[in-house]
C-alpha cells in the first residue's frame, strides 16, 4: 500500500459508463421531440418571448419513486388547467448540498440507509426521469456532481445551479455545456451579482475536463450558453423576492447587456423556509407581473404530497410523500396557489 496516493480512500470501484445506463434506459425518437419541445417552451418564456410563466415546482428532492409519481400525475392534471398561462416544470431533484452532513439525495443513497448504492440510484433517477417525459411532463434539476449529468441532462428540461455552487468555475463550465435553459441562484449570502456574474461566464466558451460517454476522461469544448437567467432565493435569512429587488436584478442585468430575466425561488431564505409562506411569496410575485414587471419569468415552490418535512426515524423507513429535506408545501396547498395566480394572471 503507498504512504502517498489514496491514503484516505477506503474502497474504490468502477460505475457503468454512461454510454452503458444509457443504452440500458433509452430515450425513444417520440420522448427526445417532447424533451426538445419542451426546453424550447422554456427557453421562449425566459428570453420573454412567450408570455406564459414557469412555475417549477415539486419535492426539494426525490426520495420516493412511487411518492414522485404521484405528486407527477396530479401536476399533469393541474396543467391541462393552466397552460394557456403557467408552463409547469416538475422540480426532479436527486443531489442536495449538504451545508455539513445528513442525507445527500436518491443519487447516493437511494435506499435511505448510508450504503451509498450510487449504480442504483442513478438507475432509479433516470428511470423517473423516463416516465415523465412519457407523461410529457418536462422535468427540472440541480445539477451538484459535475460528472452526473452525462448520465441524465438529456432528459431534463430546465437546470439549476444553487446557491452554494454558483461561485464554482466548475459548475460554470458546466453550464456553458448543458442543451437546456439554466438557472443560476443569488449566493447564500443574498448576493445577486454572483449569479448575473455566473451567467457571463455560462455564456462564453470554455475547455474542461470531464467523463464523456464511454467513460474515459476527457477534454470538453463548449459554445456557451445563451440561456440563463436569474434566481431569487433570498440570503442570509432576509427576502428578496420584492419589487425592489427584482428591479435591482433587472437593472444589473441590462447594464451588463444580458436579458433580463429573473425567477423568483419562493422557499429557502424567502420564506425563511416556512412552506405555508409560500403561496403568499407567489401572490406578491404574480401582482408585480400584473403591474407591468415583464422581466419576472416564473416562480419555484418546494411542494409535496404533504406539507412538512420528516427525519429518516430507522433505517430506510420513511413517510411516503413527506420531505425528508426542507419543509414543503402540501399538494393541496400547492395547486390552490398555482389556480389563484392563474387567475390573477393578466
Amino acid at each position: 500500500m503507498s504512504k502517498i496516493s489514496n491514503v484516505n480512500i477506503e474502497k474504490q470501484y468502477p460505475l457503468p459508463t454512461p454510454q452503458e445506463i444509457q443504452e440500458e434506459l433509452p430515450v425513444t425518437f417520440v420522448e427526445e421531440d417532447t424533451i426538445y419541445r419542451f426546453r424550447k417552451e422554456i427557453e421562449s418564456i425566459i428570453l420573454r418571448k412567450d408570455k406564459r410563466i414557469l412555475v417549477i415546482a415539486g419535492p426539494c428532492s426525490v426520495d420516493s419513486i412511487p411518492a414522485a409519481l404521484e405528486y407527477a400525475s396530479a401536476m399533469k392534471k393541474l396543467q391541462a388547467r393552466v397552460s394557456s398561462k403557467i408552463l409547469l416544470v416538475m422540480r426532479a431533484y436527486f443531489e442536495k448540498p449538504r451545508t455539513t452532513v445528513g442525507w445527500k439525495g436518491l443519487l447516493y443513497d437511494p435506499d435511505l440507509n448510508q450504503s451509498f448504492n450510487i449504480e442504483k440510484g442513478m438507475r432509479l433517477a433516470r428511470k423517473l426521469l423516463l416516465d415523465l417525459a412519457r407523461m410529457e411532463l418536462p422535468a427540472a434539476t440541480e445539477f451538484l456532481d459535475p460528472i452526473m449529468p452525462q448520465y441524465i441532462a438529456d432528459l431534463i428540461s430546465w437546470a439549476a445551479i444553487g446557491a452554494r455552487t454558483v461561485e464554482s468555475q466548475t459548475h460554470r463550465q458546466l453550464a456553458s455545456g448543458l442543451s437546456m435553459p439554466v438557472g443560476f441562484k443569488n449566493a447564500t449570502d443574498g448576493s445577486i451579482h454572483v449569479a448575473v456574474d455566473a451567467i457571463r461566464t455560462a455564456r462564453t466558451k470554455h475547455s474542461f475536463l470531464g467523463v464523456i460517454d464511454d467513460g474515459r476522461t476527457g477534454v470538453f469544448r463548449t459554445k456557451g450558453n445563451c440561456c440563463c437567467h436569474v434566481v431569487l432565493r433570498g440570503g442570509q435569512h432576509l427576502p428578496n423576492y420584492g419589487s425592489e429587488n427584482v428591479a435591482y436584478t433587472v437593472e444589473l442585468m441590462r447594464k451588463l447587456n444580458l436579458v433580463p430575466s429573473v425567477m423568483v425561488d419562493c422557499s429557502h431564505a424567502n420564506s425563511l423556509r416556512d412552506p405555508l409562506l409560500q403561496p403568499k411569496i407567489l401572490e406578491d410575485v404574480i401582482s408585480q407581473i400584473a403591474h407591468g414587471q415583464t422581466a419576472l419569468c416564473g416562480a419555484m415552490l418546494e411542494s409535496y404530497i404533504k406539507t412538512g418535512r420528516q427525519d429518516i426515524v430507522s433505517t430506510g423507513k420513511i413517510i411516503p410523500g413527506i420531505s425528508l429535506t426542507d419543509p414543503c408545501l402540501g399538494w393541496a396547498e400547492t395547486e390552490n396557489a398555482i389556480l389563484a395566480a392563474y387567475e390573477k394572471l393578466p
